[in-house]
């Protein structure tokens, strides 16, 4: 599987080069190409890029079909150009997002793909050494103590409710219905 892989990259890099350029010619802004190999096996390349309006949207994502057909790659399928506020584009291995800028804000698709760094260990080992103590049962035994005393203590007893509430309960009586 990996000598497949392998005999693709040349195609996919051909790919990308073909809808960046698209995306640039119809002024695309904010154009992001991703490498998620490592995230998912939906797609090994996602590319964003935002339009002015649903129109712009609708235009960027016919362009990028134009162009992917004239390098000789079949496009999957399109969604979302009714709406024209995202537009999806699959190209089999590289994914084309065009969105407005509002809803590129609101999904946060950069965030979501993006491969995340590994943390390095020192960072774990300096949070474990700030940790507080764990308390013994000495002392845990001396504050319950303390927070017993600090509140109130609770009476059952009648004539001993909350002020402006009666002893009853609220529930309403109901009369036997008398059969006639």
């Amino acid at each position: 599987m990996t000598a497949r892989k392998a005999s693709r990259a040349p195609a996919r890099a051909a790919l990308v080069k073909s809808a960046v350029a698209a995306l640039e010619d119809m002024k695309a802004a904010h154009i992001k190409v991703m490498d998620v190999r490592k995230v998912t096996d939906v797609a090994d390349c996602m590319i964003l890029a935002s339009g002015n309006s649903d129109r712009h949207v609708r235009s960027i994502a016919d362009r990028v079909v134009e162009r992917a057909r004239a390098a000789g790659f079949r496009p999957i399928g399109v969604e979302g150009e009714r709406d024209g506020e995202w537009v999806l584009v699959d190209l089999n291995d590289v994914i084309v997002h065009v969105m407005l800028p509002r809803v590129r804000e609101f999904y946060g698709l950069e965030e979501l793909w993006e491969p995340v760094p590994a943390r390095p260990r020192a960072s774990v080992r300096k949070a474990r050494a700030k940790a507080p103590a764990k308390t013994t049962a000495k002392t845990s035994a001396k504050s319950r103590a303390a927070a017993a005393k600090a509140r109130p203590a609770k009476s059952r007893r009648a004539g001993t409710a909350p002020a402006g509430t009666s002893g009853r309960s609220k529930k309403p009586t109901r009369k036997p219905r008398s059969r006639g």
